[in-house]
């Protein structure tokens, strides 16, 4: 099936590395170019070149949490390849902690750059898409069900799912679809750093991996394969939704 991703051009944050970067392989793998940013310039600059360097992929290095790189990656996708037609936006998660525990700081700072840095950077790059784009914000399945020890991601990402409801609404009128994607476990940097972390790293993968349906952690690709075409004019009719990517771990409908 032909996405027609060819030469559509893509903005991807926090995205040097795991599934936004999965996500950015995807795109290009089907003739698409990206720009890419995180707050590692040297991981950025190796993204870069995995993707195919400068005729491919452009990198920034930046922060969401700056209300001035929105508009930064905007002008990146526009002058290195002079258009722009979706995002991704992805944020790391905040620290781990129950809701209770969490200080005024702590909540203030995760609302800062989990919450308020995705809203401006789809508001942004909205205001920047012709007719047809697309944005997608990557959550987590916490907007359905609590995760024990994520108070701030369950108390953030369900709002955020809603937002992304009701800008679905306020700009599809310009024929431009925003959706919600809510990945599962998967085994990025991220989840190996945690596994090493543990006195048996094999025994906490097997016991993961034993409580997901498919009886497996994700590969990142698998992510990457499904953002692409959610924001792929495949998904054309596709719009105002929360789209759990898994594995079957969330019990919720």
């Amino acid at each position: 099936m032909d996405l027609g991703l060819t030469d559509r051009v893509f903005i991807l944050t926090g995205a040097s590395r795991g599934l936004g970067f999965a996500t950015a392989q995807a795109l290009v793998g089907d003739g698409a170019r990206v720009v890419i940013s995180s707050r590692d310039a040297g991981r950025v600059a190796e993204a870069v070149e995995a993707l195919g360097g400068p005729d491919r992929a452009a990198g920034v290095t930046a922060d969401l949490s700056d209300p001035s790189t929105p508009r930064q990656l905007v002008h990146t996708a526009q002058e290195s390849f002079g258009r722009l037609d979706g995002a991704l936006i992805s944020v790391g998660g905040p620290p781990p902690g129950t809701a209770a525990s969490m200080t005024d700081d702590q909540w203030t700072n995760a609302f800062e750059t989990v919450f308020l840095g995705s809203v401006r950077a789809a508001r942004t790059f909205a205001g920047a898409l012709p007719n047809g784009g697309a944005i997608a914000l990557v959550l987590s399945t916490s907007v359905r069900a609590p995760l024990a020890g994520l108070g701030l991601s369950n108390g953030l990402r369900p709002g955020l799912a809603m937002v992304a409801k009701d800008m679905a609404d306020e700009f599809g009128t310009r024929d431009i679809r925003v959706l919600s994607i809510l990945p599962g476990r998967f085994m990025t940097d991220r989840s190996r750093e945690l596994f090493e972390a543990t006195p048996d790293p094999t025994a906490a993968e097997e016991a993961v991996a034993a409580a997901i349906p498919l009886r497996r952690i994700g590969d990142p690709a698998e992510f990457g394969r499904t953002a692409a075409f959610l924001l792929s004019p495949a998904a054309g009719y596709v719009t105002g939704t929360a789209i759990p990517v898994d594995g079957g771990s969330m019990r919720a409908l």
